[in-house]
């Protein structure tokens, strides 16, 4: 049988960090706002659950296909991205690995429909593009530059944040809304940086993210404009008043931002300077949404 430490591997486990601060957000915009009352830990436990499962869903998903098709034969290995190569190295059966995503699904449905029950309804558009999201990501909506660029953003986003949001309080919020943008433009920049190095593998199965449609120059100014406007999502839901001025907590992460910019304009056609860049990518991606949900907590 396969280790634990396999498996962990095969749903890298440590992007799962990602999930972690999702659902922060949701709970810290629960907490912050005047109709608040106490979170019910039974309702937290399964969103948490729920979202969890929605990412080890999409990345198990992903190693799957990318295995079907051939592309994790071709791709460059980094630790950002290139897979895990977990099947390529016949550690594990494929079709193991999609039961694990077909079963994460069935406990997300599980999940929702709990909420359904206890909250209402209204979390059905959420569950539905998830699922489909997460199913569909790699063998559809890769094909799509626009898609794929929005998706990621979109899932660890606004459905996670706000799915999170209404199982705790039954109901949606601009303050929810304008608080998921952060995460959602940097998760869709990881996404896009992490897509950098594997521009002629992807292109060989037929995917059409922007770093192949238009080049990893002009796909670098779209990772520019998503960090611009993840901090400006979260001054201007500030300033108006939308969220707490303690949530500018996050701001204190802008000089890191702008090396991590530079970097990557730097070297978006030298992928092995690239990648030191690309991890720094990946601290932006936590702590920027992390210290703004702790300043929207604390307030």
């Amino acid at each position: 049988m396969a280790s634990v430490k396999t498996w962990l591997m095969e749903i890298r486990a440590p992007f799962l960090l990602v999930t972690l601060i999702s659902v922060l957000i949701g709970v810290s915009v629960a907490v912050y706002e005047p109709h608040s009352h106490a979170i019910n830990i039974l309702y937290l436990a399964l969103a948490f659950v729920g979202a969890l499962l929605s990412h080890i869903a999409v990345n198990v998903f992903n190693e799957y296909f990318d295995y079907k098709s051939g592309v994790d034969f071709k791709t460059m290995k980094t630790p950002f991205s290139g897979g895990s190569g977990v099947l390529p190295a016949g550690l594990l059966n494929p079709r193991s690995v999609y039961i694990l995503g077909a079963a994460c699904i069935a406990g997300i449905i599980a999940i929702g429909g709990y909420f359904i029950y206890a909250q209402g309804p209204l979390i059905i558009p959420i569950g539905v593009v998830g699922i489909f999201t997460v199913y569909f990501y790699t063998t559809h909506i890769t094909k799509s530059p626009l898609l794929c660029a929005i998706a990621p953003g979109l899932g660890f986003g606004p459905l996670m944040v706000l799915g999170t949001y209404f199982a705790l309080t039954g109901t949606y919020s601009l303050a929810a809304g304008l608080a998921s943008l952060v995460p959602g433009f940097l998760v869709s920049n990881l996404l896009l940086l992490n897509q950098f190095p594997d521009v002629e593998a992807d292109a060989s199965v037929s995917r059409r993210h922007y770093p192949i449609t238009i080049g990893r120059e002009k796909s670098s100014l779209i990772y520019i404009a998503f960090v611009l406007a993840a901090y400006l999502a979260l001054i201007i839901s500030a300033l108006v008043g939308v969220l707490p001025y303690l949530a500018l907590l996050g701001v204190v992460t802008l000089p890191f931002g702008f090396l991590v910019v530079m970097g990557v304009r730097k070297y978006h056609d030298q992928i092995e300077r690239l990648i030191p860049v690309m991890g720094r990518n990946v601290l932006l991606t936590l702590f920027l949404p992390m210290l703004m949900a702790i300043g929207i907590i604390v307030s």
